[in-house]
This record gives C-alpha cells, sequence and structure tokens, in this order.
C-alpha cells in the first residue's frame, strides 16, 4: 500500500511539470519551464508547493483583467506573445547577413521534408499519385499527425 502513494506522489508531480509547461508553452506542448524557474527557493529540489506557485503565477500573468479566468482574449494576446517571440528567435537565428530580413536561402529547410516525400511516394516513381496522398493523409490521421486543413484544402 506504501507503494500505491509513492507511485501516485511521482504521477502527481510528473502531471504537474507537464501542466506548467503546457501553459508557459500552449497547448499541444510540453515542458518549456527550467528548474530553476521553478526552484523558487534555490534550494536545489523542487517540492509541490513550488510547482504549484509557478503554475498560479502563470495563470495570474495570462489573466490580465484580473478576474480569475482566461477569456478568449487573453489566451491569443498570450499566443500572440509566443508568437512574437518564436519569430524573433527564428530571425536570430537564421538571419546570416544580418539585414533584418529573412530571404528564401536564410529559412530553415524542413529537416524530413525527403523522408516525407519517399514516404508518400509508395511506388517510388518520384512523384506522388492523387491516391498516394489520401493514403498517406488517411495514416497520418488514424496517428493524429495530420491537422486540419494542412496540407489539403480538404477539411475532414
Amino acid at each position: 500500500m506504501k507503494h500505491a502513494g509513492i507511485i501516485a506522489g511521482i504521477v502527481l508531480a510528473a502531471s504537474s511539470i507537464v501542466a506548467t509547461g503546457a501553459l508557459a508553452k500552449g497547448p499541444g506542448h510540453g515542458p518549456q519551464v527550467t528548474f530553476q524557474e521553478l526552484d523558487a527557493d534555490n534550494n536545489g529540489e523542487i517540492t509541490k508547493e513550488e510547482m504549484q506557485a509557478h503554475r498560479k503565477a502563470r495563470f495570474a500573468k495570462a489573466d490580465a483583467n484580473g478576474d480569475g479566468k482566461l477569456s478568449l482574449e487573453e489566451m491569443q494576446a498570450k499566443a500572440e506573445e509566443r508568437a512574437k517571440a518564436r519569430a524573433g528567435k527564428m530571425m536570430e537565428r537564421h538571419d546570416a547577413n544580418k539585414d533584418g530580413f529573412l530571404s528564401e536561402d536564410e529559412m530553415p529547410k524542413p529537416r524530413k521534408a525527403g523522408k516525407f516525400f519517399d514516404r508518400m511516394d509508395a511506388d517510388d516513381s518520384g512523384s506522388i499519385s492523387e491516391e498516394e496522398f489520401a493514403e498517406a493523409k488517411a495514416r497520418m490521421q488514424k496517428h493524429g499527425k495530420w491537422g486540419k486543413g494542412k496540407g489539403s484544402k480538404n477539411k475532414n
């Protein structure tokens, strides 16, 4: 029985970290918080209370009007803030000539584009037929990897 309490504590701690990170980064993302941010008293250990306090602070920061609830507008503002930060980091990383613009050559190249194409090209013909495209889309939807509207006008 003692083991059940320990396991429950581990699960609670892990879910708190994931929830705090997801709030920090947005839906569908894992933790984006550092150990140092959670270790509020800098003692080298994170307590459940520190994780809960961090989560509450993140929520309070997003709750612009302080009413204890997040409105759509507050969530959109937080998402816009994160998008601007990501765009700034992308510019810093990829603007090789530091002119404040990204040319097509400076844009990051998709890491898996070639492999993705090759998997879709089931008959190795060097092109993707409509049937191959539909089969690949169905496989990806089955595994939850094809977002609605991404890469297709058909929103299934």
